[in-house]
């Protein structure tokens, strides 16, 4: 068994680190525009960052109480208990705390700000759904997440979006309010709103490529640690496929997680479709039935 999936994936690394740098670099002009149009944005930045690193903070405990995820033991869950376990045994991590959700959507996430920290939950209706080996690859996946300390790159990404979407607010509204009493601060604020906007919207997109590319990455080395990648790609097709029956009402209750699941749980004319944060579930199989083949033919 080749021992390639110990190893961070170097595309990941190297695609996190242009997009943050792009975004320094962008923050930094920002923030240089900012200061010379005279904005006192030092409070907002504070305050921002307070209630980020509350987020943070108390981001793991916040995803499990919305999505209705529960704590499990192993003696509630012993065969699911059992696999994460061993997966996390053979991938050199901590054992994850184990979570599950009462719903009949069949979906699986991770979250955490650490290793020491994660948590792994998966859906009723998964673990109805899938066979032992399809399971086994779904948390494979999960554990790849963590191991790659995705959710703690997608918050530090997110950082200076949300704070310059609240700039962009709070002059919206400032020169909304002052409209009139000085025409000259008009301007400025103007031009503090299409910053803020420029910044936004780069953020939103490189934050973008950075949650597509890492589901590839998740994929490939979920298919490496189980040497199945089959069980994976067949996994997405019947999660994929059982999302279409699930009625809408459900799925517009969770879909605002979307980020953290394994496949997204859209409903029809959803907005989320606009701004998906997974890669079409098609090509994902595609890319797991290659690496099948690439393994069959090293005789893996």
């Amino acid at each position: 068994m080749t021992n390639s999936w110990r190893k961070r994936d170097p595309g990941l690394t190297i695609r996190i680190i242009t997009c943050l740098s792009i975004l320094a670099i962008l923050y930094i002009v920002f923030i240089t525009v900012l200061a010379y149009l005279g904005l006192g944005f030092i409070p907002i930045i504070l305050i921002s960052a307070i209630l980020i690193l509350s987020q943070w903070y108390f981001s793991d405990k916040i995803v499990l109480w919305s999505t209705g995820a529960k704590i499990v033991t192993k003696d509630q869950y012993e065969n699911l208990h059992l696999m994460v376990e061993h997966l996390a045994s053979v991938n050199h991590l901590p054992k994850p705390k184990i979570a599950v959700v009462n719903s009949q959507i069949p979906n699986a996430f991770a979250t955490g700000k650490g290793h020491s920290s994660s948590v792994v939950a998966v859906t009723t209706g998964l673990l109805g759904l899938l066979d032992y080996d399809e399971l086994e690859g779904v948390l494979a996946h999960e554990l790849t997440h963590i191991k790659n300390r995705d959710v703690m790159v997608i918050t530090l990404a997110s950082l200076f979006s949300t704070i310059a979407w609240q700039i962009m607010q709070f002059s919206f509204f400032g020169s909304m309010y002052g409209m009139g009493r000085d025409r000259n601060n008009g301007g400025a604020m103007i031009i503090i709103i299409a910053v803020s906007f420029v910044t936004w919207i780069v953020s939103f997109l490189v934050i973008r490529a950075i949650s597509r590319y890492r589901e590839f990455s998740a994929d490939r080395g979920a298919a490496q640690l189980t040497q199945r990648p089959k069980s994976l790609a067949n996994a997405l097709l019947k999660i994929s496929g059982n999302m279409n029956r699930v009625p809408t009402r459900e799925l517009r209750h969770i879909e605002g997680h979307n980020a953290f699941f394994i496949i997204p749980a859209i409903s029809k004319g959803s907005i989320f479709n606009l701004f998906s944060t997974h890669p079409p579930v098609e090509k994902r199989i595609q890319k797991l039935l290659d690496i099948e083949k690439s393994m069959q033919g090293q005789g893996l």
